[in-house]
């Protein structure tokens, strides 16, 4: 479902006055994508690019999952952070995955995802960003997918004929907003469903649960939340924080009380600040 249709009049106006007018989207694959049911719009996984604008171009780069529960993909989650990060020096790859509602199940999403990352990477010269700072930042269900990606990702294949296939899939680091995180107890049903189906294995269950995941490799993330949020239970934030605390894996991790679930940056909240604040320590953000 696409949510522009419900954006404030104000924040339309950040978008077109923040954003250059994008690049057209790019096919993340020349042909059909692997297990593509059909020819359509919503079988096209793409890449729409938004690159850095001012003084302050840091070289680095943003692959953004939307949220919409693996079912929609919400505009203010996808153009709505590239207004953002891009008037702060980070170039943005907006990612339009195939979804759950299309008939599309694991592992299309994390295949788009993945082939996002090695793509960015394999255009770095032409984009003018740093292919050792590709980093990845997704809401809601899109966080499930950028917190899968942190976790299931690889180094690419050396003898693939594709070279955007020779490229890892790694991102750099991880922005986990308000995610959905587990497909246990603690997960938000509709995600689960649209992505694994109504009678998942138990072992698929398991793979996509990713507080189970993450290993020493798994890049640092910033991982937020908030209390007031009654659509995905802030204990996937805190499960998947304690796997990093585990695993070894930097992180910064914040549970504000007030903000309701998909809130973004539709409104002033200090996550905005308080990530600026951790991307500059991580090198993304002069």
């Amino acid at each position: 479902m696409k949510l522009s249709c419900f954006l404030p009049v104000a924040f339309c106006a950040l978008i077109s006055t923040a954003l250059a007018a994008p690049e057209p989207p790019v096919r993340l694959w020349p042909d059909a994508a692997p297990g593509a049911l059909g020819t359509a719009e919503k079988d096209i996984p793409t890449l729409t690019p938004y690159p850095a604008t001012g003084t302050n171009i840091s070289g680095a780069a943003m692959v953004i999952l939307p949220g919409g529960g693996y079912a929609g993909l919400a505009d203010y989650e996808g153009a709505g952070y590239a207004a953002w990060l891009v008037t702060n020096g980070i170039a943005c790859f907006v990612l339009k995955y195939r979804l759950g509602s299309d008939g599309y199940r694991h592992p299309r999403m994390l295949e788009d995802a993945a082939r996002a990352v090695r793509l960015v990477r394999s255009r770095a010269a032409e984009w003018k960003i740093d292919p050792k700072r590709v980093g990845i930042i997704g809401s809601s269900a899109g966080g499930h997918l950028a917190s899968t990606l942190v976790t299931h990702f690889d180094s690419g294949k050396a003898d693939a004929s594709d070279p955007i296939e020779r490229e890892s899939s790694r991102p750099d680091l991880g922005i986990l907003c308000y995610a959905v995180i587990t497909m246990g107890p603690n997960s938000h049903y509709g995600s689960k469903r649209q992505l694994l189906g109504d009678n998942p294995s138990p072992e698929l269950v398991a793979d996509l649960s990713n507080e189970l995941q993450v290993r020493k490799d798994t890049p640092p993330c910033f991982v937020w939340h908030t209390w007031e949020d009654n659509v995905v239970k802030v204990e996937n934030a805190l499960q998947f924080a304690l796997a990093l605390q585990k695993a070894g894996v930097p992180y910064d991790l914040h549970v504000y009380q007030k903000g309701a679930h998909g809130i973004a940056v539709l409104n002033p909240h200090p996550w905005t600040n308080d990530c600026i604040y951790w991307l500059r320590a991580q090198k993304f953000v002069k």
